[in-house]
């Protein structure tokens, strides 16, 4: 069974039993993990995608198995063929009390949506999250915050899909509903607040250093990042073109390149990338060398600014202290992973506005 040479070095070596042990056991095993490779395939195959130019490292790897795993929200998505509507129907608006938003859909498509909309945000509760626990009379009323919130959102989904179509439609129609965000909860996972001083004196440590906290995805990069370049309308523009470039302690360019990194890392984690999905990293200052997505994510910074500035801000004195920030009682705010949850488009590319135009437009919708 065994080759000569073993034989005779076993004689030559009684007492030695773990020798040929660990080198049949290491070859016995290399050989069982050969054949295993060989029928189920490697399982940490990667893919990559392409960004750049070939050759210059411009692409992003991912594992074949998180590719081939859907985004588990999908099946959740609600299917309705619209109903296009009849000459002579009456409208939402002049059969219902106070719809300041969607009036002018036919009863049927109102009713529709609204169900919809009940499974997007509020399964468990119902109706009655937004309208009260009085009967259908009552629910021209608007004595709840989550209805005066649910119209301004109807709104700004609308808003979305009419002016943002650039981002949100880059590669396809895709659109964006309730669902994007909400995924059958009353508050979307991924929004955020202001989280306090940026730099705190650490324990055992004469600096200052910045706070990792869950903004700053638990790094020690400064966690006012999304306060900055999603609220308050910064600028990312730190790069210097001299390799070195004398500073001092203190200088606000330090931080501002801090923060800089640390939105960017929200970015990467957001949308499941790294730097090359929109970058050239040999020269990240040369918008002529960027690639397509640098454009879209472009389009979506500005998006996001809009919507907290002009949508979700404003809402503020709505809220009740429960849904406000915890440490300066702001209100929610959005940002990439709010919608994108780890992948590259937010439910990994699946079109939500077909079945929903009433939601695609501010103006009467258009059924096909």
């Amino acid at each position: 069974m065994f080759p000569k040479w073993f034989g005779e070095w076993n004689k030559k070596n009684a007492k030695d039993i773990y020798g040929p042990a660990i080198l049949v056991g290491t070859l016995g095993g290399a050989v069982f993990f050969a054949a295993l490779l060989v029928s189920w395939g490697q399982p940490l195959a990667t893919d990559s995608l392409q960004t750049g130019p070939r050759g210059t490292g411009m692409s992003v790897a991912e594992f074949k198995a998180d590719l081939a795993r859907p985004d588990p929200a999908i099946i959740e998505i609600i299917q309705s063929d619209p109903l296009p509507p009849e000459p002579g129907e009456e409208l939402a608006g002049d059969i219902y009390e106070n719809v300041q938003v969607l009036g002018d859909l036919t009863d049927a498509n109102f009713n529709r949506l609204m169900a919809a909309m009940t499974q997007w945000v509020s399964p468990d509760q119902g109706c009655a999250y937004c309208h009260g626990d009085g009967g259908v009379e009552t629910y021209g009323e608007d004595l709840l915050y989550t209805k005066i919130v649910a119209r301004r959102m109807i709104q700004m989904t609308q808003n979305i899909n009419e002016n943002w179509d650039g981002h949100v439609n880059a590669n396809k129609e895709v659109g964006v509903t309730c669902m994007t965000c909400h995924r059958g909860q009353n508050v979307p996972q991924n929004i955020w607040f202001k989280v306090g001083p940026v730099n705190e004196s650490m324990a055992g440590w004469s600096a200052i250093q910045n706070r990792a906290t869950n903004i700053s995805q638990s790094t020690s990069l400064p966690s006012d990042a999304l306060e900055k370049y999603l609220l308050e309308y910064e600028q990312i523009n730190v790069h210097d073109l001299e390799s070195r470039v004398e500073s001092l302690p203190g200088d606000p360019r330090i931080q501002e390149t801090e923060r800089t990194y640390s939105l960017m890392n929200y970015f990467s984690n957001a949308l499941g990338v790294n730097c090359v999905f929109c970058h050239n990293s040999r020269a990240f200052y040369d918008v002529g060398q960027v690639t397509p997505q640098w454009a879209t994510a472009s389009l979506g910074i500005a998006m996001v600014q809009e919507l907290n500035n002009d949508y979700l801000v404003p809402l503020q004195d709505q809220y009740p202290e429960h849904r406000l920030g915890p440490v300066f009682g702001d209100a929610p705010k959005a940002a990439c992973k709010t919608c994108h949850q780890g992948y590259q488009q937010p439910l990994q590319g699946t079109n939500v506005i077909a079945d929903w135009p009433e939601l695609a437009t501010s103006g009467a919708p258009v059924y096909e």
